[in-house]
């Protein structure tokens, strides 16, 4: 019996330790959600701002056409995943990488008919295991990544859709509503859709001209969406980790009480054999 209850109160101490831990992780991802929610934020004016000299030009200059904003037959397409590079993060990774592989089973029948590019060590070890080529990824990015971070990815699978390698493009990340809920989505990022300007044309003069401002600012566009849904899934990251450690704090908790009643209950028998095998042998002596 005693060794039982040493079992069972090595097991306490290792709930309670664990514990401990996972509180440390929630409160920690709780303060990193914010930071990345304010982030995400505040990229979003820019983004704005670039669309809407873009939807300007398409509105008020006739004729003017780009590769960028027109369709094409879709020979090959091109994917580019967003994960993390830490897992304990509940179904994060895992929801946005089972809609890839979904999506890629449905659409393709062979690997010449689409690329991968992947951000997040979880992404690149899944395609990985399961064989699927990977054309270029980055890892080991920071909880507040800039946006040099990821510019060569982001400029080299949109300079790949420009010169023809790709006739489409899709970004396959989660988007952030809350802490409690992140929904993975899968967009299509090229060719650019919903360029066209909503209300009054502003009167823009442009220089040399309305082609070759496009020229810059289409790309420039693409890559700041590829790095505003880094920012929001950087934001689910946290919001997924931190439900996660809620819910293993909520659960240690839970064992720890049902661990202590039996605890208590063994201790409770054990004090009542002792009780009785005094009593039998006080008896035993008359």
């Amino acid at each position: 019996m005693a060794k039982g209850m040493r079992e069972i109160k090595r097991q306490i101490k290792s709930k309670q330790n664990m514990k401990q831990i996972t509180k440390a992780m929630e409160l920690v991802a709780a303060s990193k959600l914010r930071r990345a929610q304010e982030s995400a934020e505040a990229a979003r004016p820019y983004a704005d701002k670039i669309k809407e000299v873009i939807g300007s030009i398409a509105a008020g200059t006739k004729g003017v056409q780009h590769p960028m904003l027109q369709a094409r037959e879709i020979r090959k397409t091109a994917y580019l995943v967003i994960t993390s590079d830490r897992g304990l993060a509940g179904g994060y990774n895992a929801n946005v990488l089972r809609k890839l592989v979904a999506t890629i089973r449905e659409n393709h029948r062979s690997e010449d008919e689409y690329s991968v590019f992947v951000i997040g060590r979880k992404g690149r070890d899944f395609l990985r295991q399961r064989k699927i080529p990977i054309v270029e990824e980055v890892t080991g990015l920071s909880d507040s990544p800039k946006f040099s971070d990821i510019k060569a990815i982001a400029s080299s699978v949109v300079s790949k859709f420009e010169d023809g390698t790709y006739d489409r493009l899709y970004l396959l990340y989660n988007q952030f509503v809350n802490a409690l809920t992140q929904i993975p989505v899968m967009k299509q990022l090229l060719p650019l859709a919903d360029m066209e300007q909503t209300g009054a044309v502003a009167n823009y003069e442009y220089e040399p001209s309305p082609e070759g401002v496009l020229d810059v600012l289409l790309p420039r566009y693409a890559e700041t969406l590829i790095f505003s849904s880094l920012l929001e899934g950087k934001a689910s990251e946290f919001g997924a980790r931190m439900t996660a450690m809620g819910s293993a704090t909520k659960n240690a908790t839970k064992m720890i009480n049902n661990l202590t009643l039996v605890y208590n209950r063994a201790r409770q028998a054990a004090i009542t054999q002792e009780i009785a095998e005094i009593v039998s042998g006080a008896n035993a002596q008359q």
